[in-house]
This record gives C-alpha cells, sequence and structure tokens, in this order.
C-alpha cells in the first residue's frame, strides 16, 4: 500500500471514531466473567500529557462490552476556559467510550499502556459498574479540577476505594519528597515548561507528597495494596508497548538557551534593557501575588516567588524616571536583601539550580542601578 493512501485510510478511520459519541449503559447486569482493571498509560510529549493517564476498563465478553471511563475529560469550548482554570473552578468530567478508540488514540500518541485486573467479587464489579454508569447521567459526572487533590486519579482511587467501603489504596510511593520534588523527574527535557510550573506554584509544592496523585504512583501503590489480607490487584502487564524513538533534545527547550538570553540581556549594560527586564518580572511578580486571592488552587498560594518576581521593581522603574536616584538605590538595596533570603528559602530545593541564572543575573543588574545612583548621590551633597 502506498503510504499517502494507508495515511488517507488512517485519517478517515480516526476521523469516524472521533464522529462516534460517547457510550452510555443502563441497569446491566455483569456477567461473572467479567473482569474490572486499571488502565495506567506513560506520559506524552504534550503538556497536558506529561503526567500520565489512569482510567477504568470494564470488559464482560459474555455482554460484549469493552468500556473505558476517564476523568480527565474537559471542554476547550467552556466560556473563560484560562480564567476559571487559573481560578480552580473549571469543571472536568468522567466520559465513557470503547476501549478501542482509547487503544488506538495511545497508539497515535506512542505512549505505553499498562493494564491491573483487581482481584474484585461479582457485587463489587456490579457496584462499581452502577456507579461509574450513575456519574455519566447524573450532576456527579462533572467534578471541580484539583492539580493534585482531585484529577483523574484521585477520582479513581476514591471510586474503588469506596467499593472496597474502606480506604485500602494508599500512596506507599515517594513519602518522603516533596509534590515539587516528585514532579520534577517528569519535566526533565522540557524546561521552560517546567521554569512555568515552579514560577506559578508557591508553599503547598514544597509539602511532603502524603496525596497520590499521579498514575505512576498509583499503579505502584495497587501492586501492594490489599483487600481482607488478599491482593486487591494483578501485577501490572503491558497492553501497549510505545516505539522506542531516539530521544530528542531541544535545541532551545533547555537551561543553556535560558542562561544564553540572561548574559546577552547583562552584556548589553543598557539601564533600558534591565529596565524592561524588571518591569516584565514585576508584572509577573504582581500576577503571582494577586493570583493566590483569586484562585482557588491552594497550590499557587503563599508563593515566595515573588522575591525574585519582585512588584517593587516597578518602584525602581518609577523612580529612576522621576530621577530619583536616592530611591533607586534604596529600593535596589531591598531587592537586594530579598534576592538573599530568597537564595536561602530556595537552597535545598530542586529548583534552586533552575532559579539560579535569575537571581545572579537581578543582583547583577541591581548593582548596575546602586553603582549609577551614586554620582548624582556625591553630587547632591556638595
Amino acid at each position: 500500500m502506498k503510504p499517502m493512501v494507508k495515511s488517507k485510510l488512517s485519517l478517515l478511520f480516526l476521523l469516524v471514531l472521533l464522529m462516534k459519541n460517547s457510550v452510555t449503559f443502563g441497569q446491566m447486569a455483569l456477567a461473572e466473567t467479567a473482569k474490572v482493571s486499571i488502565l495506567t498509560c506513560q506520559e506524552g510529549n504534550e503538556l497536558y500529557s506529561l503526567f500520565g493517564h489512569t482510567a477504568i476498563r470494564i470488559k464482560d465478553d459474555a455482554n460484549a462490552l469493552d468500556v473505558v471511563y476517564n476523568y480527565g475529560t474537559f471542554d476547550f469550548k467552556t466560556e473563560n476556559f484560562y480564567l476559571k482554570f487559573i481560578k480552580g473552578d473549571l469543571r472536568y468530567f468522567v466520559s465513557a467510550y470503547s476501549f478501542n478508540e482509547f487503544y488506538y488514540e495511545y497508539t497515535i500518541e506512542n505512549r505505553s499502556i499498562y493494564e491491573q485486573n483487581l482481584n474484585l467479587t461479582t457485587l463489587q464489579k456490579q457496584e462499581l459498574f452502577n456507579s461509574l454508569n450513575k456519574s455519566l447521567d447524573s450532576d456527579e459526572k462533572y467534578y471541580t479540577y484539583k492539580f493534585i487533590d482531585r484529577n483523574c486519579t484521585n477520582m479513581v482511587v476514591d471510586k474503588v476505594n469506596q467499593v472496597l467501603g474502606q480506604k485500602c489504596i494508599v500512596k506507599t510511593t515517594e513519602r518522603n519528597k516533596s509534590y515539587r520534588e516528585i514532579l520534577f523527574p517528569y519535566l526533565e527535557n522540557h524546561f521552560y515548561e517546567n521554569l512555568g510550573i515552579n514560577i506559578i506554584f508557591g508553599k503547598k509544592t514544597d509539602e511532603y507528597g502524603e496525596k497520590l496523585f499521579l498514575p505512576n504512583q498509583f499503579m505502584e501503590s495497587l501492586k501492594v495494596a490489599e483487600f481482607n489480607g488478599k491482593p486487591i490487584s494483578e501485577q501490572p502487564k503491558s497492553i501497549l508497548k510505545a516505539e522506542q524513538l531516539p530521544a530528542k533534545k531541544s535545541l532551545w527547550n533547555n537551561l543553556y538557551t535560558f542562561c544564553l538570553v540572561l548574559v546577552l540581556l547583562l552584556f548589553t549594560r543598557k539601564s533600558w534593557v534591565y529596565l524592561v527586564y524588571f518591569t516584565l518580572i514585576g508584572l509577573l511578580g504582581v500576577f503571582l501575588s494577586l493570583v493566590g486571592f483569586y484562585s482557588l488552587h491552594e497550590e499557587v498560594a503563599w508563593n515566595y516567588n515573588v522575591l525574585l518576581f519582585n512588584p517593587l521593581l516597578l518602584a525602581l522603574l518609577y523612580f529612576y524616571w522621576r530621577k530619583n536616584f536616592v530611591w533607586v538605590k534604596k529600593i535596589a538595596l531591598v531587592n537586594v536583601f530579598l534576592l538573599f533570603v530568597y537564595s536561602i528559602i530556595l537552597a535545598n530545593k530542586p529548583n534552586f539550580i533552575m532559579f539560579l541564572p535569575m537571581i545572579v543575573s537581578s543582583l547583577l543588574m541591581l548593582f548596575h542601578f546602586i553603582k549609577k545612583s551614586k554620582q548624582p548621590l556625591l553630587t547632591s551633597v556638595k
């Protein structure tokens, strides 16, 4: 088959799948041979897929049923989507579709899938099946997304624990790491995404990661989880193995290009360039200061990154424009002190090296204005 013909057929097949509506079921009685399993999808290259995904599969050959329930669905067409996402009241919802569609989607994305069959009784399988279907056709369909506390993994964990009648599935991995440390490896080859996430995240993400909130954590914890002294699940097995492609290292999405840009800014030795830089990070500091009051996401509250992205830098810009060099020097010195405080806070955190180039650059630029302010001060004394 010619590559062009094959490509067109693949596209046509994909369009047919996308045109299908989500499937729903009534009070179908599952057969005793029905299987319930947890699907753990490995990470992808897009921002939304960097942390993997969790879903529930119910397969009942006797009833010709093979369906996947997905708690990670959202609608980009939601009015004021980004404002709702930042505020923390964006509604995610559960959807259901055929396993073949699910499998095809991850084949296209070249992402591995692991499956763990749950050792549930027939009654427990039926209860879970009924509960999932009820969620599809009621207000339970929607939930308010929270990055750590309520996501596609949390929701599945809660559903299974609910059926078991007790909290059997708990976090057993990475207990002595903070949320920030846990997330860091997932963003290893995505420097600017990592930088943005670590800028917006505040104090909560430095707490020990007690919540079971990532798909791989769920898969590992499920391996050892027990109910009435017996394993809850079988060991995970690979049902889709991603093709191993050569690792692609971005020429621009890395620490080196970030450092290069900062070095070029420093080498200009131009006050206006430094002031533009301070204006941008000062405005970002205003956003970080206010978003904690606006957003319902606890992860963005109490963000000490405002010590680096400091709104006071906007005051430095104002006094420089007014040629009030006394206050330019005072504000610059205050910012130097706050940067040293910030460095101490950050010293034992995984993002310290990431922010170090900005800390050094900001210090050098501030010393530039302190030095520049000496001449007007001497003149005013005479």
